[in-house]
């Protein structure tokens, strides 16, 4: 069984995280997960305090084992949900968009442990005096909000740069990806498309099908102008977004309309023209739809015979 210095940290059977995926990552998907034995993740991105504190309750109700709360910094209710997670001292927290440094300090005292999500070597040095009990290292192949580097660089860099533990995200989509991740420096893994297409996620169909019919080139990058670039697939909405990011005469202000809202529409409505998609480059290696214990055995499995196979490729 394939297994790391994170698994009885965290009490879980097996090194993988679900991403926080903001609309997505309810206590359907993160209980079943967690059940499966990985790291199941609620988002905190959408909620208020109350709402993500009806959700953590749902969660504890479909599972007994451990689960985590992204909390998106850039989220609106940031300052209230990470009120709530130390309250109800929810065991791991995942971060994002940002640095948590103000928070950090009442979520240590709750005895969380804290894992930032980071996309370079300097935010995982400062996270690591701050505190924080791992990193996500995500590089710029994952769908949602991205950075530059990717994740063959990035996750060897932190991983020489810091002495916790590093959880490699971005690309990952299968045994050969988390193989390649434990290469690489990384403890474990998250990943955020593969689990787009499970079962117990709630995402409307239209979504889902988008990812099982998406090739290695159907992602695009938009929002580098605003400052905050983000990896979905292509339609009606990135094009135009993309057009009008180019054009020096459309304000920010206009561009920033042009997205607001479309994750829902995504997420729930399944809009196919007006809907933004995230799903990372890797959703050409997604092709059906599993329960979550089959997909965490499936790369667990895969990755653990790649593995143990490894000394045939030395002499």
């Amino acid at each position: 069984m394939i297994e790391s210095r994170i698994c009885a940290d965290l009490g879980i059977k097996y090194p993988v995280f679900q991403g926080g995926m903001a609309w997505v990552a309810d206590a359907s998907l993160a209980s079943a997960v967690s059940n499966a034995g990985g790291l199941g993740i609620i988002a905190g991105m959408n909620m208020n305090g109350e709402q993500l504190r009806a959700e953590i309750k749902r969660t504890r109700e479909l599972t007994d084992k451990p689960f985590g709360v992204n909390v998106m910094l850039m989220s609106p209710y940031a300052a209230e949900v990470a009120t709530v997670v130390a309250e109800e001292k929810i065991p791991v927290i995942t971060t994002g968009a940002g640095n948590p440094g103000i928070y950090m300090k009442s979520w240590l005292s709750a005895g969380i442990k804290v894992i930032p999500v980071v996309a370079s070597v300097a935010l995982a040095r400062m996270m690591e005096r701050r505190g924080a009990y791992a990193v996500v290292a995500e590089g710029g192949e994952s769908g949602g909000h991205i950075g530059e580097l990717s994740t063959m660089a990035l996750v060897p860099q932190v991983a020489s740069a810091v002495n916790i533990p590093v959880i490699a995200a971005g690309g990952i989509a299968d045994g050969r990806g988390m193989a390649a991740a434990f290469m690489l420096g990384a403890c474990g893994v998250q990943m955020g498309t593969r689990f787009l297409v499970a079962r117990e996620c709630t995402i409307h169909e239209n979504f889902k099908q988008l990812v099982l019919k998406a090739g290695d080139r159907d992602t695009v990058v938009t929002g580098r102008r605003l400052g905050h670039p983000v990896r979905a697939l292509r339609n009606a909405l990135t094009n135009e977004f993309k057009a009008k990011e180019a054009d020096s005469s459309v304000s920010d202000e206009e561009l920033s309309e042009i997205g607001r809202g479309a994750l829902y529409r995504a997420v729930r409505e399944g809009d196919l023209e007006r809907g933004s998609f995230l799903c990372g480059e890797i959703a050409g290696l997604v092709n059906r739809e599993q329960s979550a214990a089959e997909i965490v055995t499936e790369v667990c499995g895969e990755a653990e015979k790649l593995l143990m196979n490894a000394p045939s490729f030395v002499r």
